[in-house]
């Protein structure tokens, strides 16, 4: 076929709607696929569909027109409630008459949302647990997951694209904030934190990720001994906060200074991202600092690392398994006190953070 008689394209979508169904850490890796998405059709209006607690993820990114949220609290108030809302919402969702939509999970609402957007292209993945009519119903193209088992959550949600006849490898997070909340974070350190600082996030909502928290307070005795200043953060929850003070009781004489559970996560970005190091376990954290380009040094036990690695981080990764046995992560009780992380030893942690500081 010559240029003369070749095929036009089709035409470029002008509304696309991406859905991830998943915890904090998985929204923020959508965004290499969302920015993949921005490059390749500059003009169209991408929303997002996502659970309403990970919202915040993705609320300051400017390659989002709209977030749409299935909030887990409406059946709290009983079936007819997250019915009549759940309606609504796809209602909401059909009126935008979307001409893409790249549905990246694996469940049965996800699959139905897809199907009612009445989207003329509708894009899910042919999950070997979903080989059923209705899973094929819903969409009219499934890309492909046997490679699934050998990429990193970022490539495997790039690789829906394939569908759409696109191929893209190479793509960097976007973790996104406001001035405002840059402002805030800087508000609440002490003047002599505000310039330089270290970034400690020692905490994960499964402990068995944590390294031991007597670890933690030698990182930062020896940090501070060497004229660093140390920001420790956490999440709200009291047994995090708890493990801080643990923590902060084990050094008495570290410079530091605790935000533990008193910053939301896009101020949370903001402080990393003016960090001059991040230091902290497989956690939305490192994820953030990784996308942020801080540099960080990332402790992991038994997760997957293929999976799991902090995408296009500017540091260094220490995993346990280099120091000793660590059991299957599929085998993993999330619920155990076990710290498997104790097998990375302080000084391979200490001298990582001052390469890096140096």
């Amino acid at each position: 076929m010559t240029s003369d008689t070749r095929l036009p394209e089709p035409t470029a979508p002008a509304r696309i709607l991406v859905i991830k169904l998943r915890h904090h850490g998985d929204m923020l890796l959508t965004t290499p696929l969302i920015l993949a998405l921005r490059q390749r059709f500059p003009t169209a209006q991408i929303d997002v569909l996502l659970y309403e607690e990970t919202r915040e993820m993705l609320s300051a990114n400017p390659d989002i027109h709209s977030i749409y949220g299935i909030d887990r609290k409406w059946k709290k108030q009983g079936v007819l409630h997250q019915l009549k809302m759940e309606a609504g919402l796809l209602c909401t969702l059909r009126k935008q008459k979307y001409d893409l939509v790249l549905n990246l999970a694996d469940q049965w609402r996800s699959a139905i949302c897809t199907r009612l957007t009445g989207a003329r292209k509708r894009v899910g993945f042919a999950f070997p647990k979903r080989r059923h009519p209705f899973w094929a119903f819903c969409h009219t193209d499934l890309a492909s997951t046997q490679a699934h088992n050998t990429q990193h959550t970022v490539e495997q949600n790039l690789s829906i694209l394939s569908a759409i006849g696109e191929a893209v490898h190479d793509v960097p997070a976007k973790m996104s904030y406001t001035d405002q909340d840059w402002q805030v974070c800087r508000s609440l350190l002490p003047p002599d934190f505000q310039e330089s600082y270290v970034v400690i996030q020692p905490t994960s909502r499964w402990f068995y990720k944590c390294w031991r928290e007597g670890n933690i307070s030698a990182v930062m005795d020896a940090l501070s001994a060497a004229g660093h200043k140390i920001v420790l953060t956490s999440g709200p929850d009291a047994k995090e906060k708890k493990m801080v003070e643990t923590i902060i009781a084990g050094c008495p004489d570290a410079q530091f200074h605790s935000l533990a559970g008193q910053l939301t996560l896009r101020q949370l970005a903001a402080l990393i991202d003016h960090a001059r190091l991040f230091i902290g376990v497989d956690s939305v954290p490192m994820h953030m600092a990784a996308a942020l380009g801080t540099p960080l040094v990332a402790l992991f036990g038994p997760s997957k690392l293929v999976f799991w690695r902090p995408w296009q981080a500017k540091g260094e990764v220490i995993w346990a398994g280099d120091y000793g046995p660590l059991p299957d992560p599929d085998d993993i009780d999330t619920h155990t006190d076990e710290r498997y992380l104790d097998a990375i030893p302080v000084d391979a942690v200490i001298s990582a953070a001052k390469r890096l500081l140096a």
